[in-house]
């Protein structure tokens, strides 16, 4: 099968807005901070934005070189894909309306793709701003710590062939916010490794009515719908096994001092749950390239 890209080794930034105009404008002066030769296009999504202001920022944008696709209101999966879609680089890179780029990204990040070809994602630490201030520090990849939740944030560099390998960001998610974990999951699952940058790559704004906090109300739903999926089984079977050892770990915890017999027993229950998940993944699992996750 051809590539569907025209552009190898350059990235193709993809910003979906919904009413952010004012906060879009401040976003687009980030990336113009941090372009380098790396960059082939900016393309923004406008995901059928109804404020003045925001509207007035599109005709504007329409008239500059940045790539502007218009589409009714179908939430941020659908948005993201769209641009994606549109897209010529290799590498991919979604950033929020609302956040601010940094160069590493297209710097560093380029080249781990460039010379890596076993890793599929590059992401970076954050700087807080808005409402909390501080540094978000992420840390090396690892599938158990992935599946027990999300601490990837969308904005992380990738090839766009991982993207069309999943067939996209799930259209069908019952509320919006959670995209990119699913989509890192599914990432996971087929083999593709995850490189941690050591240093922040992005600025994540953080004020009150965002998404995330609409999607955590329905948390509980969409845990469910996204280890319901038939290509998740095993990473069903993953998270399973973490709440069992959790729960293990829990029950333990008085034992201050146990006698040899009990101290044996738990070190074989302990072993038991963190090698038989690699197990059952090992079994299930038919991966294009091994998974990146150390912890196997």
């Amino acid at each position: 099968m051809s590539k569907s890209w025209t552009l190898d080794g350059k990235v193709s930034i993809v910003i979906p807005c919904f009413n952010h105009g004012e906060m879009l404008r401040e976003t687009l002066e980030s990336v113009e901070r941090a372009r380098n030769a790396n960059l082939a296009e900016v393309i923004i999504v406008n995901d059928g934005s109804t404020d003045p202001t925001t509207c007035a920022y599109f005709e504007e944008l329409s008239h500059s070189a940045y790539k502007v696709i218009h589409q009714p209101n179908r939430g941020l999966g659908p948005a993201r894909n769209t641009g994606i879609k549109a897209a010529q680089g290799e590498f991919i890179l979604p950033l929020d309306s609302d956040n601010y780029i940094r160069e590493p990204y297209l710097n560093s990040g380029v080249n781990v793709l460039l010379e890596r070809p076993d890793v599929g994602v590059v992401y970076g630490d954050a700087e807080y701003f808005g409402e909390e201030l501080g540094r978000w520090r992420v840390g090396a990849f690892d599938l158990r710590r992935l599946v027990k939740g999300n601490y990837i944030d969308a904005c992380a560099l990738y090839r766009r062939a991982i993207w069309e390998s999943v067939g996209g960001y799930d259209e069908a998610m019952p509320w919006m916010g959670w995209e990119d974990w699913d989509f890192w999951l599914r990432v996971a699952l087929r083999g593709w490794g995850f490189q941690h940058l050591d240093g922040v790559a992005f600025d994540y704004r953080v004020r009150s009515g965002q998404m995330n906090e609409e999607s955590g109300r329905h948390g509980s739903e969409l845990v469910a719908y996204i280890f319901s999926k038939a290509d998740n089984l095993a990473l069903r079977l993953l998270r399973d096994q973490g709440q069992e050892l959790d729960n293990l770990k829990q029950e333990t915890r008085w034992l201050s001092e146990p006698p040899d017999r009990v101290q044996n027993s738990l070190d074989y229950r302990l072993g038991h749950f963190l090698v038989e998940p690699c197990r059952k993944l090992k079994h299930l699992l038919k991966p294009e390239r091994k998974i990146g996750s150390r912890s196997c």
